[in-house]
C-alpha cells in the first residue's frame, strides 16, 4: 500500500471522528445557546458545566431500545439513517478545512481530495441526502411518516434548485469550480472577499443552506412544534441519533463550505493566521445558525415555498444575469 493511500485513508479517519464528536458536541452547544436566549440554564447537572451530557446521552442512544415497525420494509428502514450519515461525511471530501502545513518536513494538506469540481461534487453528494428521509418516511408504514416524507422532499428539492442557480454566480467570478481556487482567488485582504462582489449570493446561499440542513425556521422535516416527528416518527435509538449526527456533521460543512467561498477561507485575515482565521469564521456561522433558531418562529409550508420559488428564485436569476453582464462588459 503507497504512502498516499494511507495517508488519505488517515485524513478519512480524522475527518469521521472528529466531525463525529463535533456533531455530539453540536448538541449540547445548541442547547446552551438556545438557553442563553432563553434566559434559561442549559444542562448544568452532568459534569462541570453539563459538558459531560453529551456522553450521557450517547449512552443512552446506544443502549436505548431500537424498535423497528412490524409492517416496516427492514432493510429500507435500516439503510435510511446510515444514507444520511454518508452523504454527510462523504461530501466533504473536496474541503480544504486549512492550509498546508508541514510535520516533521512531511507537507500536509488537509483536504482528502484536491478535485477540480470540488464545489460540484459539495453538492451533488449533499443533495443524495434527500434519499434518506423519503426512504425512511416510505419504509416506515406510517401515515405520519409518509406525510413528514412527502413535505421533506419538496423542501430539500425545491432548495437544492435555488442554492445550486444561487453559486453559479460567484462560480462565473472565480472561474473555478475548486474549493481550493475558490479560496485562493481571495487572498489579499477582507477587500478580495466574494461577500463583498456577491452580497446576494450569499444571502440566499446562506438561507438556502438553513432549509437544506432542517434549521429552524424551516425544520418542517422533523418539525419539533407537531406532536409527530416527521419522517423519523417511527424511528428511535441509535438510528434516530444518526440522523441528527449527520444534520450537525452537515451544518459544520456548510460553514466551511460558506467560509471558503465568501469569506476567504483560510487565507490570514490580518494578523490572524490562517488557520485560527476560518476556525472563527466557522463557529459564527454555527453560533448564527443556533442565533436564528433561537430569534424566528416556523414557517408554515405553504410559506417557505412561496419564499423558494416566488422570491429566492427570480432573485438568483437576475443575480445570475447581472453577473454575466458586469463580467461580459468589464
Amino acid at each position: 500500500m503507497s504512502a498516499e493511500i494511507v495517508e488519505t485513508i488517515i485524513k478519512i479517519l480524522v475527518v469521521v471522528l472528529v466531525f463525529s464528536g463535533l456533531g455530539a458536541f453540536g448538541t449540547y452547544l445548541e442547547r446552551k445557546v438556545l438557553a442563553y436566549f432563553q434566559r434559561r440554564l442549559g444542562p448544568t447537572y452532568v459534569g462541570p458545566f453539563g459538558l459531560l451530557q453529551v456522553i450521557a446521552d450517547a449512552i443512552k442512544l446506544f443502549t436505548k431500545e431500537d424498535i423497528i415497525p412490524q409492517h416496516a420494509n427492514r432493510l429500507i428502514f435500516s439503510i435510511a439513517p446510515v444514507i444520511a450519515m454518508v452523504s454527510a461525511f462523504v461530501s466533504m471530501a473536496p474541503i480544504p478545512f486549512f492550509g498546508d502545513f508541514k510535520v516533521f518536513g512531511h507537507t500536509i494538506k488537509p483536504i482528502i481530495s484536491d478535485i477540480n469540481v470540488g464545489l460540484l461534487f459539495f453538492l451533488a453528494v449533499g443533495s443524495a441526502s434527500i434519499y434518506a428521509p423519503l426512504l425512511a418516511g416510505l419504509a416506515s408504514n406510517s401515515k405520519y411518516s409518509l406525510i413528514g416524507a412527502a413535505r421533506a422532499t419538496i423542501q430539500l428539492l425545491s432548495f437544492e434548485v435555488v442554492s445550486t442557480l444561487t453559486i453559479l454566480a460567484p462560480i462565473m467570478v472565480v472561474g473555478s469550480l475548486s474549493l481550493v481556487e475558490i479560496n485562493q482567488y481571495q487572498e489579499g485582504g477582507m477587500l478580495h472577499w466574494l461577500v463583498f462582489k456577491q452580497p446576494l449570493a450569499f444571502f440566499l446561499f446562506l438561507i438556502s443552506s438553513y432549509a437544506e440542513l432542517n434549521r429552524t425556521p424551516f425544520d418542517l422535516l422533523e418539525h419539533e412544534a407537531e406532536i409527530v416527528a416527521g419522517f423519523c416518527t417511527e424511528y428511535s435509538g441509535l438510528r434516530w441519533g444518526m440522523f441528527f449526527l449527520a444534520e450537525y456533521a452537515h451544518l459544520f460543512a456548510f460553514c466551511f463550505v460558506i467560509s471558503l467561498i465568501f469569506f476567504g477561507g483560510y487565507n490570514a485575515w490580518g494578523f490572524i493566521p490562517g488557520g485560527i482565521a476560518i476556525l472563527i469564521k466557522v463557529c459564527f456561522f454555527v453560533f448564527l445558525s443556533m442565533w436564528a433558531r433561537a430569534t424566528f418562529p416556523h414557517v408554515r409550508p405553504d410559506q417557505l415555498m412561496r419564499l423558494c420559488w416566488k422570491i429566492m428564485l427570480p432573485l438568483a436569476l437576475v443575480n445570475i444575469l447581472a453577473t454575466g453582464l458586469v463580467i461580459l462588459l468589464f
